[in-house]
């Protein structure tokens, strides 16, 4: 839990080297008129994206380089296999063996379709509801998406224990809207080509028609489906049911047959929180004798679809050939090695981060990061207590709220425990399906035991960091904790507009607009005044319009859509915002002139290099659609024009392109 005691101004441990490199910056351009582009200008310009990506970046580049290190894990794990003189453990040895089935693509291309034959000649039997209800149950464990997803996580209204979570699922696309839009047609004709292509490489009659079955009846599932702006609403998403208020939703679909075929215990579907009820009820309308023949079709390309990255190479070829080439832009499929790396790490994610933290992690960055945790805790306590849109009463509760934090930071204390995976070097589906098995049973088994507050949702060489609002804890796994994010040795301006920034944001995701409905414990509970909670929404609506009148390079006109990002745009005006509150904090507002540069303006600057990045045309278009981030380009500038130091520290006028009139500036928690 976060001390909640104040503390000290000083960082003695914090080092003054300079960690910015102003030669790289763009001098025609001026950071009064564009911070992204003033300070990442010659990089945008001139870096490749590599051909296997559709995106570059400070994140990729760590990305990269995790992957690196993880493959060296790997490999060593398969190249001792053969070795009488290697000393082995357990994990090592299935990790080995892991890859190596990955690797062999000899037997993988011998094999051909033959390890799906099982399943196939299961899905042809099915001459009614039931058996087909049947058969999707037995498909639960084989990796093939069903029509609902389900998944285990604390009880929001109750987080001391864990319920069973039941969501939309059934689709082929990113989302309902490319069933639907005028902008989307042509991604769906490429996507009823695929599902022909793989019909055929399956060795199917008609294939022409039973992918016009496929995206008909997918279409039909999409218009049940809420869309993503809706999906966001925790409240509205939290739908607590018995096991027959659920039976009663889904209709045809028995859930003893169901859940009997996939082998999950009666107790997981005793209780169930809904996401979505209305698209249970829909979908139940769906399972109908006439459907069968869509839906025999159906289940056969989900079972295409989910073994394709282990069977032979046309399947890999095309697979990549839509969901990569087509609806992210990417233009060659990635290295087999990096796709067998990715393989292994979701088979085995924590026993390689075990061997990963060893090398990778030093005990020096936690020391750090526990003082720039303790100085971004500190200002928002500041901030929230000077908060003049709130209330008193609701200030007490947003700073118990604050005090009840958890961070963690680097890795797990306590590994997970592979010991029921069983791995076969000659069998990459079994070994595949089997991983999944061992992660279903462990997941499944926290219904009825105690919340472990111990568990980590990342692996530690995972370069990212998150909020879990029904734990109440922020996370950042040690692969994140490098430059241009953290620098060992760069100076407190450095790292707290890059990390301090990171660290405001994943906080700022408790005081969201999803996040504010949680309180301290991770209760879904409202503890806010009516007036708060309007003068809050307020604020919130401004920057909805503010981002929703943007359009990113590469978009063709489309906007961000404020309302889905609006989470992560809260976190990251908080975020960077907070930090920079922090910064004055650690720094007692004292800071020297480095490279001709203030403290003050390092701070924006190191902002805007964490935010380097570029993106093809085709994925800036689908993450518009689907990802609640926004581009790049506007979490550095956008966010920038919305607080007063920056002004300040470039003295920007009314003549510069990133002014904001101070009255139309958003402040929400930094203040």
């Amino acid at each position: 839990m976060t001390d909640a005691s104040a503390p000290s101004t000083e960082s003695p441990s914090a080092p003054a080297g300079p960690a910015i490199d102003t030669s790289a910056f763009d001098p025609a351009t001026r950071p009064q008129d564009d911070l992204f582009r003033h300070v990442n200008g010659p990089w945008l310009r001139d870096a490749p994206i590599q051909p296997d990506r559709a995106t570059a970046g400070a994140f990729v580049t760590l990305v990269d380089e995790a992957e690196r290190v993880v493959r060296g894990i790997v490999e060593s794990c398969r190249d001792a296999l053969d070795d009488p003189a290697a000393d082995l453990d357990a994990d090592e040895r299935k990790i080995g063996e892991l890859y190596a089935s990955f690797m062999d693509t000899d037997r993988i291309d011998a094999l051909g379709t033959e390890p799906l034959q099982d399943d196939l000649h299961r899905i042809d039997g099915v001459a009614d509801v039931p058996t087909f209800v049947e058969v999707l149950g037995h498909l639960e464990r084989s990796g093939a998406a069903s029509v609902v997803g389900l998944y285990i996580a604390p009880d929001r209204g109750n987080p001391e224990r864990y319920v069973t979570h039941v969501v939309q699922s059934g689709l082929g696309l990113p989302d309902e809207s490319y069933y639907r839009t005028d902008e989307t047609a042509e991604v769906r004709a490429a996507y009823r080509d695929h599902l022909e292509r793989m019909f055929t490489l399956g060795g199917f009659e008609s294939p022409a028609d039973r992918a016009a079955r496929v995206l008909d009846l997918e279409t039909q599932v999409a218009a049940h489906h809420w869309d993503r702006v809706a999906c966001r609403d925790a409240q509205r998403t939290y739908n607590l049911l018995d096991r027959d208020g659920l039976q009663a939703l889904l209709g045809p679909l028995d859930l003893t047959t169901w859940s009997t075929a996939a082998d999950i215990p009666a107790s997981v579907l005793e209780e169930a929180v809904v996401s979505q009820p209305s698209f249970l009820e829909g979908l139940a309308g769906l399972l109908t004798v006439e459907h069968l023949p869509a839906w025999r079709d159906w289940l056969r390309w989900q079972v295409l679809h989910a073994a394709a990255p282990y069977l032979p190479a046309a399947f890999v070829e095309e697979n990549f050939a839509f969901y990569g080439r087509t609806l992210s832009g990417t233009d060659e499929l990635r290295p087999r090695w990096k796709r067998g790396v990715g393989f292994v790490e979701s088979a085995m994610g924590e026993a390689i981060g075990r061997i990963y933290v060893r090398t990778e992690y030093p005990p020096t960055a936690k020391e750090r990061m526990d003082d720039l945790i303790a100085h971004l805790v500190e200002a928002y306590r500041r901030s929230i207590s000077a908060l003049p849109w709130m209330s008193e009463a609701t200030q007490t509760e947003a700073l118990a709220k604050l005090d009840a934090f958890t961070p963690k930071v680097g890795h797990p204390e306590r590994f997970k425990d592979y010991t029921a995976l069983e791995t076969d070097p000659t069998d990459l589906l079994g070994n595949a399906r089997r991983s999944l098995t061992v992660s279903m049973d462990r997941e499944l088994a926290k219904i009825g035991r105690p919340i472990d507050r111990d568990e980590w949702y990342m692996t530690p060489q995972t370069v990212n960091a998150y909020y879990n609002p029904t734990m109440n804890e922020i996370v950042f796994p040690a692969a994140i904790l490098q430059p241009p994010f953290f620098h060992p040795d760069a100076d407190d301006a450095v790292n707290y507009g890059a990390i301090g920034a990171v660290i405001g944001h994943e906080i700022g995701h408790g005081f969201d607009d999803q996040g504010s409905h949680y309180d301290g414990t991770g209760a879904l509970r409202n503890w806010w005044s009516d007036d708060d909670r309007a003068a809050f929404e307020s604020l919130t609506a401004a920057l909805v319009e503010q981002y929703g009148a943007l359009s990113p390079d590469g978009a063709d006109g489309q906007k961000v859509n404020g309302e889905l990002t609006i989470g992560e745009n809260i976190g990251d005006l908080g975020g960077l915002g907070i930090a920079y509150q922090a910064y004055r904090i650690a720094t007692g507002g004292e800071a020297p002139t480095i490279d001709g540069l203030t403290g003050d303006q390092r701070f924006f600057i190191s902002w805007a290099q964490a935010w380097q990045s570029k993106v093809r045309p085709a994925e800036t278009v689908r993450r518009l659609t689907v990802d609640p981030h926004s581009p790049p380009e506007f979490r550095c500038n956008q966010v920038v024009r919305n607080i007063d130091a920056f002004h300040e520290a470039f003295g920007t006028t009314s003549a510069d392109a990133l002014w904001l009139d101070p009255e139309d500036r958003v402040t929400i928690w930094a203040s």
